[in-house]
């Protein structure tokens, strides 16, 4: 039986789930009040805990597979009233029961004040009927040094997308303390990288959003699949580009750029749509659940294996240009080098591993050399690969002092390639992952590789492979039709920030 909207008809005993507890106030304690307690969810929270059980033994009854030996990161959960989007964000509580954050960043869309960057409130905690969760003093940090984040108490008074999944979040997490960010338009990368300072082993980032509004039940049920599938496929410009998709795109888009960055595999939990539970097909909204799980660490043949931050690798990007400026015979301010020089003595640049120099202007290649294999340091690699990439790479002329402001540089580093086993070509399409995967084929003497990035000019795996076949020197179709050897990496990359 799928939930109606007569959820006040419901009874039966409350399973035995973590129930989240009340964080005590004072007077002193300034909170921001619940918007909509008593419109789109009961003010009685006796009321709520029934509703919450009713959906979540709902939930219950659909299997979904839960990826082994990973940890979760993320989540994206629906936000429309709970008797129509209840039963899908009840999900949830396949990946949440039993789990322990201290820490929960909540990304939600605005929906009603227009302003750009993010909102993040100045009280001391967000009450639900349920109870207060306290501010993480990182939201105040976070307000304080990046102009990405502000106060805006009109948002405060009246933003939902925040407070419908933080109910859920109360049901199912014990203890936890909330970032929570309304969010605009905004700069993605910048957004995403300031966020991903304040993530640790003991953080969950959820992102609040609903799918396509108001369409007619087939329709919707077609557009909203596609739309999955792109979320899945970490394919954030098409979600971008398209109209009445997800109400939440933007937060969605930061999401999946922290989840490209560090190699986290989405499963999607659940889709409905309000045809489902209210009954009435003509005008619906799509809901979702996806769960974003740890990869599997990159593999280095080292004992610095873990991954670099953002400020670490910055400081890759900023060798690269100082190489390439001094191979070009530009003066580089002395401070800018003794700064880059200085920060190379950290231990981690001393790891061997591969590492891929990409350069571009205006969207569009301008060369890319690199090491699939570890054979010097990380600096040593990326001052090497700087320099080849801007002037030896055969399907360009050399990089001119005119085009030098205009380039822009990528970094990436790589994990150790490992041989891909597969049966045939179905096989191989279905162990790849999209956007996961930097890919290497062989085949006698003809080799070639992909970075990951590639798989957003080539997000299908069929066109990918016959583009990898071809840049060998290959058929086309050589990976479908004959038998070849194919390897595959992570890469951490990372963007000039001018």
């Amino acid at each position: 039986m799928k939930p109606s909207l007569l959820l006040s008809c419901v009874g039966g005993l409350i399973l035995c789930l973590i129930c989240f507890l009340p964080a005590e106030t004072s007077d002193a304690m300034e909170v921001r009040k619940a918007a909509k307690a008593g419109t789109w969810y009961p003010a009685d929270s006796d009321k709520i805990k029934k509703d919450i059980d009713y959906l979540t033994r709902e939930a219950q009854k659909t299997a979904v597979h839960i990826p082994s030996n990973k940890r979760l990161k993320a989540l994206i959960l629906p936000h429309a009233g709970y008797a129509y989007s209840g039963w899908t964000a009840a999900h949830a509580v396949f990946v949440l029961s039993g789990k322990q954050f201290s820490k929960v960043i909540l990304m939600g869309p605005d929906h009603y004040i227009g302003f750009r960057n993010g909102a993040i409130s100045d009280v001391d905690a967000y009450e639900t009927p349920l109870g207060a969760v306290k501010l993480h003093p990182d939201a105040s940090t976070l307000r304080s040094h990046f102009n990405l984040f502000q106060a805006i108490p009109a948002s405060d008074r009246s933003e939902h997308s925040l407070e419908m999944v933080l109910l859920f979040l109360q049901t199912y997490i014990e203890n936890f303390q909330v970032i929570p960010i309304v969010v605009g338009p905004t700069n993605i990368p910048r957004f995403a990288e300031a966020l991903e300072g304040f993530m640790d082993a003991n953080s969950l980032l959820v992102v609040s959003s609903d799918l396509s509004h108001f369409l007619p039940y087939d329709n919707a049920v077609d557009r909203d699949r596609e739309t999955i599938e792109w979320i899945t496929q970490l394919q954030s410009t098409k979600l971008l580009q398209a109209e009445n998709r997800a109400c939440g795109a933007v937060p969605i888009s930061i999401l999946i750029r922290l989840a490209r960055q560090h190699h986290w595999q989405p499963v999607l939990l659940h889709y409905s749509n309000s045809g489902d539970t209210s009954g009435d097909r003509s005008r619906v909204v799509g809901y979702s659940a996806i769960a974003f799980f740890g990869d599997q660490p990159m593999q280095q043949n080292t004992e610095s294996n873990q991954h670099l931050n953002q400020e670490q690798g910055q400081v890759l990007v900023k060798l690269a240009r100082q190489t390439i400026m001094k191979n070009l015979g530009k003066q580089v301010p002395e401070a800018e080098i003794t700064a880059v020089e200085s920060a190379l003595s950290d231990g981690c640049y001393q790891a061997q591993c591969g590492t891929f120099v990409t350069l571009k202007i205006d969207g569009q290649l301008r060369g890319c050399i690199g090491n699939l294999t570890a054979s010097e340091s990380i600096s040593d690699s990326v001052r090497k690969n700087a320099v080849n990439a801007a002037f030896g790479d055969p399907r360009f002329s050399p990089l001119t002092d005119q085009e030098l402001n205009k380039v822009e540089i990528e970094v990436s580093i790589l994990s150790e390639p490992q041989h891909l086993e597969y049966s045939d070509a179905d096989d191989l399409i279905n162990k790849l992952r999209v956007n996961i995967d930097g890919v290497i084929i062989r085949k006698g003497y003809a080799s070639a590789t992909f970075l990951p990035q590639v798989w957003e000019q080539l997000p299908e795996p069929e066109d990918f492979l016959s583009h990898l076949c071809a840049k060998a020197g290959l058929p086309s179709k050589a990976w479908r039709n004959t038998k070849i050897e194919v390897l595959t990496y992570q890469v951490q990359y990372f963007e000039e920030h001018k």
